[in-house]
């Protein structure tokens, strides 16, 4: 698939935070409702620096796996709070250049407008290649929320300086919640929707725990592999 690289890796702090700047003003708020194929990013670290950046695709009814890549790399960028990013960026964009198909919906282990600059990871990714993104976070990272009911399907807002950035969401009864925040082309009751339709067993959304698994597990020794499900050979 294709990603338009629209700056260069930025090498200093001031550079990356230019970046942000820069294409925050690119991000869509409200796109399409359904999705055929839906892709899984994450990165796993081996030690401090070396990585393994992964995209699971899925098809959105089934979850059976339409193709999956795995990239091993070096994080491009210093541990800055906000600029996480940068590190990962490189390689899941190489991962997604060699997919053979285009998803329709991207969803980010990470954050979007849920950020300190509002343009976290699926934001960035989601401008980048222009497919609607989400991001779910493990964590709480910005503003603030009441926990939510805890049945599944509750959420409450999270809120930043008065704006509502994202949602803390149950996907699970009596389980913590997960942080949804919109990247680029979604809205957030279509990011809420779609966590939840993609979280039918566990916590997390099968897209992000496919390839959670799938960067943990892979031979770090290894440049990149490629694998796709026969109805896609």
């Amino acid at each position: 698939m294709r990603v338009d690289l629209l700056h260069p890796w930025p090498e200093s702090v001031a550079e990356a935070e230019a970046v942000q700047e820069l294409l925050r003003p690119r991000v869509e708020l409200t796109g399409p409702d359904r999705f055929a194929t839906v892709a899984g990013l994450d990165v796993h670290y081996h030690g401090d620096d070396d990585l393994s950046a992964a995209v699971v695709v899925l098809d959105a009814a089934t979850l059976s796996v339409v193709e999956q890549v795995v990239v091993n790399g070096k994080a491009a960028f210093p541990y800055v709070p906000g600029l996480f990013a940068f590190r990962e960026l490189p390689a899941l964009v190489e991962a997604l250049e060699r997919l053979t198909v285009t998803p329709d919906l991207l969803v980010c282990d990470g954050y979007g407008l849920a950020h300190p600059r509002g343009f976290g990871l699926a934001c960035h990714v989601g401008v980048l290649t222009g497919l609607p993104a989400l991001g779910v976070g493990k964590t709480p990272f910005v503003g603030a929320h009441e926990p939510p009911p805890p049945e599944r399907g509750a959420w409450s807002p999270i809120e930043l300086d008065g704006v509502v950035v994202g949602r803390a969401l149950r996907t699970r009864d009596g389980v913590k919640p997960v942080y949804v925040s919109q990247g680029h082309r979604i809205s957030l009751e279509t990011a809420t929707g779609q966590v939840l339709a993609l979280t039918p067993r566990y916590r997390l959304p099968e897209p992000v725990r496919r390839a959670d698994h799938l960067a943990r597990h892979r031979d770090p020794a290894a440049r990149a592999a490629t694998t796709r499900s026969r109805a896609t050979r």
